[in-house]
């Protein structure tokens, strides 16, 4: 099973936000480090992951940002 990259940044985000949390409540060192460690192996795999993800659209440099929608002269 592979894990798409949307899943991969979800799954690294959550990590680095407990990593947070634990150091905010004086999780012992040792703990924090470990996890550290692994959290950043794992945004090097996220990075891959978003990288070779088989992600398509349809959409070009032309439509510029979707939330800001650029007026197109109608011919």
């Amino acid at each position: 099973m592979r894990i798409s990259g949307m899943m991969m940044i979800i799954i690294t985000s959550l990590l680095l936000l407990l990593i947070t949390i634990l150091v905010t409540m004086d999780v012992e060192f040792g703990w924090v480090f470990y996890i550290t460690c692994f959290g950043q192996i794992m945004v090097i795999l996220m990075v891959y992951a978003v990288l070779t993800d088989a992600y398509t659209t349809d959409k070009t440099f032309d439509d510029f940002y979707e939330d800001r929608p650029i007026a197109r002269d109608q011919d």
